[in-house]
């Protein structure tokens, strides 16, 4: 009896690829924190202290530094870029031609 492997093609976005729902904000959201994490990370900030700058308490930090996805809107991921001192700027314009559907993007600017 042979084996037969299934082979799935995946895109850039593993939340699509899952199946969840809005997948593009997840992702967008997935990223920010990815940011703000590198930002704590090169400041070699605590925990403790990226609380008192965020003004959260530790056990949120915690959750954001782990990814939990969940406990943070894009409106509070903005702002806590703010506390960072880190500029936010939106985009909005049309979909292209080429796009069946339009989505949403983060683009992160490279490090200083």
């Amino acid at each position: 009896m042979k084996n037969k492997e299934k082979i799935h093609s995946v895109s850039d976005n593993i939340f699509k690829d899952i199946g969840l729902v809005h997948p593009d904000r997840m992702l967008a959201r997935a990223e920010i924190m990815l940011k703000i994490a590198e930002i704590i990370k090169a400041r070699g900030l605590t925990q403790k202290e990226a609380s008192k700058i965020l003004g959260l308490p530790q056990s949120k930090v915690s959750c954001l530094l782990s990814g939990k996805l969940s406990m943070f809107s894009l409106d509070h991921l903005f702002q806590l870029l703010n506390m960072l001192d880190e500029d936010v700027e939106i985009i909005i314009k049309p979909k292209t031609r080429k796009e069946k559907f339009a989505a949403t993007h983060v683009m992160l600017a490279p490090a200083l």
